[in-house]
């Protein structure tokens, strides 16, 4: 199974870090963001990782290189104009191929498993889900006993931003400017979307904030 790592953000509350350094490059303890995702995805037995960038693209590229010192093989789809989730994995489906993939977000600080997802087999999405975060208090979605996505008033968690998708969900898309839950929303209606509930290590580490948050748990 192939992964992909969304990076092509700017940052913006990150803010003025990000003027100089894109958010996946910004320093956690000894590693960065983008070097804990990459060796998660190593760990959990991913060999090729496709990374979508666009703000302070060369300095990721130039930091991340081929993937060789992280035993892995990298593949960048550069974005000129930013294209939102769904966009972004939309062109880089050709790098990803006709199978299932694991997708995971730059600034995502967590202890999940991700080896568990190598063996989900979904012919639309399977998502992983957290308590709602501060910032999220209202939620995403909700999570029947089944395992089965609703999107429901009440009860609803947060997307974790990690989750494996089969490419066949793209089939109706065009190239543009989109977010992944705009692709995901008629598959949830039809009740043909998985999910599960996390309660370990999460953090979107979103603002210096929760850089200095995260720090207190190295």
């Amino acid at each position: 199974m192939k992964a992909m790592i969304l990076a092509a953000g700017l940052g913006k509350r990150m803010c003025p870090l990000t003027l100089t350094t894109p958010k996946p490059l910004l320093q956690i303890g000894n590693t960065t963001l983008i070097d804990h995702a990459l060796s998660q995805l190593q760990k959990a037995g991913i060999s090729e990782v496709v990374i979508n960038v666009h703000h302070l693209r060369e300095k990721i590229i130039q930091h991340c290189g081929d993937g060789s010192k992280y035993n892995l093989k990298i593949y960048y789809s550069i974005e000129e104009t930013l294209l939102e989730t769904g966009g972004g994995i939309f062109q880089a489906l050709p790098l990803l191929g006709d199978e299932p993939f694991l997708i995971l977000s730059a600034d995502v600080w967590t202890d999940y498993p991700l080896e568990k997802l190598l063996q989900k087999k979904t012919n639309s999405a399977h998502l992983v889900f957290v308590d709602n975060p501060n910032y999220n208090l209202q939620g995403d979605y909700n999570l029947d006993e089944n395992g089965i996505v609703h999107d429901n008033l009440s009860n609803k968690l947060t997307y974790a931003n990690i989750g494996i998708l089969n490419p066949a969900i793209f089939h109706a898309e065009k190239p543009g400017i989109f977010r992944l839950f705009s692709v995901l929303k008629k598959f949830i209606a039809q009740g043909v979307v998985t999910g599960e509930y996390y309660s370990g290590v999460w953090h979107n580490v979103g603002t210096p904030q929760d850089l200095l948050l995260i720090q207190k748990f190295l």
